[in-house]
């Protein structure tokens, strides 16, 4: 666990790699912007694992951002998730210390959370209590570099039972998105 110099404990994790991360994502001009293929990506996603909400998530020093999302809805904008869960819309933006893709990112290796409230960990998540997440699977983005930059996940306001089956599918994903990232990076040069 880790503590702030007043000792209390910190939820999201310490992210030594952010700089680099950040100088990766600038490389690749990635993290900026919505992008359509990653929302498709995010729909299908959603299709496979049969989540309500998926994400294709770069994170950088302060913040996370959607460069691809899924809703129920479809429905998308610029604006905070946080801000915007009671208004209705789901955003493009989050705070890096909400969620669980952090984790993910620091850990460098999938998370899945069936109930979130059975880690005290996680349930302290302002996610929980703001949106209502109660399930999270997620797998991180590593690129040929070695850097994390950063995940796909799914979530469910309701306990979902993702097992064995959905973290080979998470982690399968998200190897197929990495190589997506790299054609493209291989399409430029």
């Amino acid at each position: 666990m880790t503590y702030d110099p007043t000792g209390h404990l910190l939820l999201t994790p310490v992210d030594q790699e952010a700089p680099a991360r950040v100088r990766r994502l600038r490389e690749l001009g990635l993290g900026e912007q919505p992008d359509p293929a990653f929302d498709e990506f995010a729909h299908r996603l959603a299709e496979v694992t049969g989540a309500p909400f998926s994400m294709v998530n770069f994170i950088d020093e302060n913040r996370q951002f959607f460069a691809g999302l899924h809703t129920p809805a479809g429905t998308h904008s610029g604006t905070d998730l946080g801000a915007t869960a009671a208004g209705g819309g789901v955003g493009r933006f989050m705070a890096r210390d909400h969620g669980y893709c952090p984790h993910v990112v620091v850990r460098r290796k999938a998370l899945v959370l069936e109930d979130v409230c059975d880690y005290p960990r996680f349930a302290g998540n302002p996610v929980v209590d703001e949106i209502g997440i109660r399930s999270y699977m997620g797998a991180p983005l590593i690129d040929r570099t070695g850097v994390a930059l950063g995940t796909i996940c799914v979530v469910d306001t309701d306990v979902r039972p993702w097992g064995r089956a959905g973290l080979e599918t998470i982690k399968a994903m998200a190897a197929e998105l990495v190589e997506q990232i790299h054609r493209r990076e291989d399409g430029r040069i």
